[in-house]
């Protein structure tokens, strides 16, 4: 018996939904802040620099779906392909997100150590007041949600233990929350939008070495289907 003839496909859908809220959540972090008008998320910028993470986990898993829809043939020959453009997109995303995350702790560090006047811009900006409890919720349903998601994938058929990448890559995203999460709380509240977005910058870095790992691989793909 094959693997995908093996698999709990119920279960398996259950954890590819419950991975798609994760990331749709994380996806409407970043969508409230335009709509908001302000300079920084609604739940700050470490939310939603996770999406950039849980992306590939999600395309990951859909990539392991695929063969249950499309013959073992075609979705061989195509997932270089869908896995190089899909890197692609999530590489410039990280080099958007981590130039604009750099570029506005830069400025709210400059406003903080220009004494007098600098703080005083600083909580007049609206940084100084850091929605941490929507932030703190937030993050708890999400942890959440990856925790049961996992757990169902691995319930779906336990020869997902043995794909390493996939194990690390949730490993990252797991980290990546909880760290954001640790740099909220670690400062007071007035300095909080300072660590998320040192938060945001941490996440985007280890979104960037997955792309690039997932862009070497797709390429491989490619030369082995082209051959």
């Amino acid at each position: 018996m094959s693997p995908l003839q093996s698999l709990r496909k119920p279960l398996f859908l259950a954890a590819v939904v419950l991975l798609a809220i994760v990331l749709l959540a994380e996806l409407g972090a970043a969508v409230a802040a335009s709509f908001s008008g302000r300079s920084i998320s609604v739940v700050g910028w470490g939310i939603p620099c996770l999406a950039l993470l849980d992306g590939q986990l999600v395309f990951t898993v859909l990539l392991m779906a695929a063969p249950l829809i499309l013959p073992e043939r075609i979705t061989g020959r195509v997932q270089g392909v869908a896995t190089f453009i899909v890197s692609l997109l999530l590489l410039i995303g990280c080099v958007a997100a981590g130039v604009a995350a750099v570029g506005l702790l830069m400025l709210l560090i400059g406003l903080l150590l220009a004494l007098p006047f600098g703080p005083i811009a600083y909580a007049a900006m609206g940084y100084a007041s850091f929605p941490t409890g929507a932030a703190a919720a937030t993050l708890g349903l999400l942890m959440m949600g990856k925790l049961v998601s996992s757990g169902v994938l691995v319930i779906a058929h336990q020869r997902f233990l043995e794909n390493k990448g996939l194990i690390l890559l949730i490993a990252t995203s797991l980290l990546a929350t909880i760290v954001i999460s640790y740099l909220h709380g670690m400062v007071p509240g007035f300095l909080v939008s300072v660590t998320d977005l040192i938060g945001a910058i941490v996440v985007v870095i280890l979104a960037a070495i997955w792309v690039i790992v997932g862009l070497v691989f797709a390429v491989i793909a490619m030369i082995k289907a082209a051959a």
